[in-house]
Order: C-alpha cells, then sequence, then structure tokens
C-alpha cells in the first residue's frame, strides 16, 4: 500500500514514517497541506496520515477538499494532538475514517491503520483465487484464465493484471504503479510501464465485450473499467 502522511513537525513524520515503512508500505512525506493536495491530484494513495494543524491547508480543510475535488478519496487518519470531542466530530464528520490522539504509541498506530485498509480496501481482494466475470485469477500459480483458457503471462504482466483487478474502476497513477510493480520512481523506464499494459490489454483480450478495458487517463496514468456490454453496444447502436 501506498500511504500519504503529513505532520508539519519533523520528529513526527519520521516517527510515522517508520511505522509506515516497518508494516511494509510505501511512504511519501509532507510537511504542509497544501503539498499534500498538489500530490493528490497527481499521485494515486491508499491512506493518507494528516495532522490538523499545518501550514497552508490544515488537515480539516484537507479532508474537505478532498471530498469535493478527488474523484475517489483515499480513507483518511486524523493524528493530532487536538482531544476535544468536538474536533473528533468535525473530523470524522468531513470524511475521516479514523481520528488518533497523539501521543501514542506505534503498535497501536500500526493496529488502526491496519484496520482501517481492511475497511476501505473494498475490491482489492488478496483471496488465492478471484474471479472477474469471465477471468480467474489463481496468486499462488500466478496465472489467469479467460473462459476456462489459460492465458500465458510473464511475472510481471501477472502482478499488473492483478493490481489493476483489485483495484477495478479506480484510476491509478503511474508512479503508484510503479512503485507497487516495479518499486520505483515513474520517472525510471518510463517505456516499461506502456508496454506491459499495452501487453496486458492484448493478451487478456481487455476490450468491452469482453466486460473490461483499459482507459488510459493522459498524463496520471490508467483504470481498468467494468463494461457492461450489453450496455455498451446499446450505446454504439
Amino acid at each position: 500500500m501506498r500511504i500519504a502522511i503529513a505532520d508539519d513537525d519533523s520528529t513526527s513524520l519520521n516517527f510515522l514514517e517508520n511505522v509506515v515503512i516497518g508494516m511494509g508500505h510505501i511512504c511519501a512525506k509532507f510537511n504542509d497541506g497544501d503539498r499534500l493536495s498538489s500530490a493528490l491530484l497527481r499521485d494515486t494513495f491508499d491512506l493518507v496520515m494528516l495532522d490538523w494543524n499545518m501550514p497552508g491547508k490544515t488537515g480539516l480543510q484537507v479532508i474537505q477538499w478532498m471530498q469535493t475535488t478527488i474523484e475517489t478519496p483515499p480513507p483518511v487518519i486524523m493524528l493530532t494532538a487536538r482531544t476535544a470531542k468536538r474536533d473528533v466530530t468535525d473530523a470524522l464528520n468531513a470524511g475521516a475514517d479514523d481520528y488518533i490522539c497523539k501521543p501514542e504509541e506505534e503498535g497501536v498506530i500500526a493496529a488502526r491503520i491496519a484496520a482501517v485498509l481492511r475497511r476501505t480496501s473494498g475490491g482489492a481482494s488478496t483471496d488465492k483465487v478471484a474471479e472477474y466475470g469471465a477471468y480467474r485469477l489463481d496468486r499462488m500459480a500466478q496465472t489467469i484464465r479467460h473462459q476456462g483458457e489459460e492465458i500465458v503471462l510473464t511475472a510481471k504482466e501477472f502482478e499488473l493484471a492483478d493490481l489493476l483487478f483489485r483495484n477495478r474502476d479506480r484510476t491509478l497513477s503511474r508512479a503508484y504503479i510503479m512503485e507497487t510493480i516495479w518499486r520505483t520512481s515513474a520517472d525510471l523506464a518510463t517505456r516499461t510501464l506502456d508496454m506491459h499494459i499495452s501487453r496486458v490489454r492484448s493478451k487478456l483480450a481487455l476490450k468491452p465485450e469482453n466486460g473490461y478495458r483499459i482507459f488510459t487517463v493522459f498524463g496520471y496514468g490508467y483504470r481498468l473499467e467494468t463494461i457492461d456490454p450489453a450496455k455498451d453496444q446499446a450505446a454504439t447502436e
């Protein structure tokens, strides 16, 4: 998972970074609300952790901004020294998924992060075998079958296809895909991602008549869209 943390206190920021990395997740740090907002416009995160009092947008303002600006806002944990019940109520009503009062132990924070990710992962199934329409993914064998026929994929092609299916109908940034699959920056080997997307699209025959298509969001990334073949055909007649 890719987690963004925003806090203007460097000690708290580094502490949270260690917690996130220790859980095996990828971490992006921001020291003010405006920089985080800018990043959210161009990148994808599975969770955002916010301090309340920050330069630029406050934590509460970031949550409110996300609800009206981001197509699919990631879940939010507010982590702050503000303990008044009114503050907790305001943050949760604005859209926060959890509220943690500082200071808190590392183990508790990690448990709360894991709990929010479990609740909000939606279709991001990690079952050993998953079916998406006529597509059957076996994550142990790293194989995909379409209408019963096995499709030959490389390991990276399978990982990419699995990531797209787990996040179907969600736009994923190039950086998110590159860091998740290749553990590298989107600035490196740019053509690698494009070629793999093209191969996955072709090998899996991801087109409307099969219920899915890969949509390119120019300047941002890709989205695997769920298509109703009947509705799609009616729309083109």
